[in-house]
Parts: C-alpha cells; structure tokens; sequence
C-alpha cells in the first residue's frame, strides 16, 4: 500500500462503525518495546537507528496483521503526510521531528500501527472505535507475542520490560479512551473531574495528547502507572473509573435538561445554522459546533444515523484533512473558508433539527 493510497482511505476512526456510543469515541492501547542489546533511539547513532528499524519493520511487516499494509521510513514523507496522520492519531508528534531512522508501520484499516525508534525502538499500538478494552487488549497482546517470537525484547524480571522513560517501565503499556464530554464542560465540572481523576493514577489530556487542547469537548483518559500491575489489572482499573466519568457525564446531561433545556436546545439548534450558512470556520469552532451536534444525536434531536458522519468530520475538518481534500498548499486563513465550504456541504444534506420531543 502506497502511503496516498491509505490516506484516501477509509480509517478505523472514520468508517460507519456500527460500535460507535454517545461517550466514548475510541479506545486505544499502546505498548512500549525496546531490542535487547541495542541502545536506546535517544542515545542510538543514525547507523544504529538505520539497522534498528530495518530489523523491526522487516518483523513487524511480515506479520499476518499487518500485511497488505503500509510500511515506510519517516523521512520518506512530506509534513502534510505525517500531519494526517498525527490527526487520525496513528502516530505522535514526536516521531514527525524525527530525522533519520525512524519508520511506521500501518495496518490496511488503520486500527494497528507501530512506530520503530520514536522514543522507544517499538510503539505498538491498536485503536477501535468505541468503548472496547477487551477486544483491543486481545488483538494488541496477540500481536506482541507474535512479534516477541522474532524480536528479542529488552526485559528485567524485577522491572519488567525495558524503556527509554523509567514511567513506562513494566507493563509498557499505556491504555486510554477518547472520550466525549459536552455537559461537563458546559457545567464547569471537568476542572473538578480531572483532579479526581489525577487521584485514581490517570491523567486527561486533550484530543491530541499531551500539550494539546480539549477542542470538541473530547478528552484523552490514561493510565499513568505501568509497574506492578498486570495489563488485565490496568485495564480493569482505567475501565471502572471511565465508566463512572461516563455516568457523570449522562447525569449532567439530564441535569441541564432538567435545570434550562432551553439553552442546550438553542446552542445544538445555532450550531446548526452556522454549520449550514458559516464562511469562515477553524478547525476549534469547528470542532465545539461539532461537538454540540452530537451533543443534540445524543438527546434525539437529530438521528443516530448522522452519528458516523459526525465522528468523520472531527477528524476530516482538521488543518492537513482539508489542505490534502483541496489539493494544495494554504494559509490559515484559506483552509478555514474551505473547511466551511466542506461543512455547509455536508449539512445541506443533513435533516434539521427535531425539537419536537423536548420539554417546552
């Protein structure tokens, strides 16, 4: 598979899933991995970084997961490829400032990807859509074994498996949900959230990651501890306490519409408006009218059907999404007239509002 050929793709995050919830848009696992012997890509000298990755990627490539896949060095790909794929999450930012050495490894739907010498030599990791740690956990354990048969991973018997940054060793891993919170945001309670949650040994970021924002109202939610507990025990752990930020959410939903159903009602209707008549949209406003359009499938304003597309344009009204759909290089300025453009296309089509099941 050619690297344009799955950008033009469909991927995991933006196909019609039918596994799609009303909180949790994806669930994600990520394993750290390092080669016994070798010296860590931070300390590794290009030589070094070169004979790393073509050893993984040739392990990684040959797998049955991943065939019919994507395999290609980092340095092989122009800044509009890396920030699609950054923005389909699939691989960090980090591994974009990567010069020489580093490579990426994509499955044909996009829901397994390893990146070799980002921070660690292997990054492995699996993403679906929805609220799924079983099946992720046993698809990525699955594909760890199977490379652990071809590779000789770096492992302690007293700390477990070997990492570039002590906060990953043991398990490796790192597993975390993207989740949708538009109530709590609009009830001032994700500040309070976020300290319990730091409490329990997780951390939220934004939609991207560390040092990004929650635009949309979507937040990422992730273990932080990796030694002395199972995979079985974090996942346990990460799952309850998701499932009671989702009962907050759902709760605050039902409170606003219990205290001023009013004002949800008139933010989902305006963000309509502008949706369908806007000239001008960032990728920010974009994302909060989305959000508050899926804020109104959630309350039965509009139909579950719509729920899909919505998800997809998250992703496609990001900067590269737009500049790649428009086929050249833009100011700001000029992407955010062609994300508008996109999105009163959309919209268009999209049946209004059906405010007749409200509270009057």
């Amino acid at each position: 598979m050619k690297i344009n050929e799955l950008i033009d793709s469909h991927s995991e995050l933006t196909d019609t899933s039918s596994n799609r919830s009303a909180v949790v848009l994806m669930t994600r696992i990520r394993l750290a991995r390092n080669l016994r012997k070798h010296p860590f890509p931070g300390w590794a000298k290009d030589a070094q970084k070169r004979e790393i990755r073509e050893q993984c990627m040739q392990a990684v490539a040959a797998l049955p997961q991943m065939k019919r896949g994507l395999a290609i060095p980092v340095e092989s790909l122009d800044e509009l490829q890396k920030q699609i794929l950054v923005e389909r999450h699939l691989i960090s930012r980090e591994l974009c400032h990567s010069k020489t050495g580093s490579g990426i490894i994509i499955n044909k739907d996009q829901s397994c990807v390893v990146m070799v010498n980002e921070e660690d030599h292997l990054r492995i990791q699996v993403l679906r859509v929805g609220f799924q740690f079983k099946k992720v956990w046993a698809t990525i354990n699955t594909l760890d074994s199977d490379l652990e048969e071809h590779l000789d991973y770096a492992f302690s018997p007293k700390l477990g498996y070997l990492s570039a940054c002590p906060t990953n060793l043991g398990t490796g891993m790192r597993a975390s949900a993207m989740m949708h919170l538009p109530a709590l945001v609009i009830s001032a309670q994700m500040e309070k959230v976020v300290r319990a949650v730091g409490q329990l040994g997780m951390v939220v970021r934004g939609l991207f990651g560390e040092g990004s924002d929650a635009s949309g109202s979507i937040f990422q939610i992730s273990n932080q501890t990796t030694l002395g507990e199972s995979e079985e025990q974090i996942i346990k752990h990460l799952h309850g306490v998701l499932t009671t930020i989702v009962d907050q959410e759902l709760n605050a939903r039902a409170k606003l519409l219990e205290t001023d159903p009013k004002k949800i009602y008139d933010k989902i209707g305006r963000a309509y408006g502008i949706l369908q008549n806007g000239y001008l949209l960032n990728s920010g406003e974009a994302m909060n009218l989305l959000s508050l359009i899926r804020l109104g499938i959630d309350l039965g304003v509009y139909a579950d059907t719509q729920r899909g597309l919505i998800d997809r344009l998250f992703i496609e009204c990001q900067p590269g999404h737009v500049q790649h759909a428009a086929k050249g290089a833009f100011e700001p300025g000029q992407r955010d007239v062609l994300r508008a453009e996109r999105l009163r296309t959309e919209f268009a089509k999209m049946p209004p509002p059906d405010f007749s099941n409200t509270t009057n």
